[in-house]
């Protein structure tokens, strides 16, 4: 069975190469991820918990999805492929922002990543990979951001960073319509 390798880039999302990525983890080497947040006709964000035995930041709650694309699939693609594959639909997706965050785990990975954050919009049946997710729920902003200020560390590290910028990008809109 092949690892599954990351995209290693530079500050600008250039390419410089692959690596397995529980290596790139180790070595807190930049690599391109994604990050999926879907909301709902209610204007509510569809969170998910990851499961208990992720390899990091298992049980916290998060976006959507998130993920790394494969050597030779475009993020877009990637962000479609994995939301399938963990929240169990399809939907379209727009880019909203890029940010680059690292972020130490205690397990002695850390998260380097040029991150590409996607909005998307879906109303029906969730059905997510229970080896990925561990519940899901759809939430307002409002009480997205009064739960992370009581309780911070039930969210994941790059949650803490992407939801503010997402929140701005949605109250800039005035409308969850692209």
């Amino acid at each position: 069975m092949n690892k599954e390798q990351v995209i290693l880039v530079d500050e600008w999302d250039s390419e410089l190469g692959f690596m397995e990525k529980i290596e790139a983890h180790e070595k807190a080497l930049l690599h391109r991820a994604f990050s999926v947040f879907i909301f709902n006709d209610d204007g509510e964000l569809l969170l998910q918990q990851r499961a208990v035995s992720k390899y990091h930041s298992g049980g916290l709650w998060t976006n959507t999805c998130c993920s790394h694309p494969r050597p030779g699939e475009t993020t877009i693609d990637a962000a479609k492929r994995r939301l399938k594959e963990e929240m169990g639909f399809e939907t379209g997706l727009y880019k909203a922002f890029d940010f680059v965050y690292k972020s130490n785990f205690e397990n002695g990975l850390t998260e380097h990543e040029f991150d590409h954050v996607f909005i998307g919009y879906y109303n029906g049946i969730v059905l997510p990979d229970h080896n990925e997710v561990e519940n899901y729920a759809f939430r307002s902003l409002d009480k997205i951001s009064e739960y992370m200020l009581s309780h911070p560390d039930f969210f994941t590290s790059w949650f803490h960073i992407a939801f503010p910028r997402v929140k701005l990008w949605v109250e800039e809109k005035k409308t969850l319509v692209v």
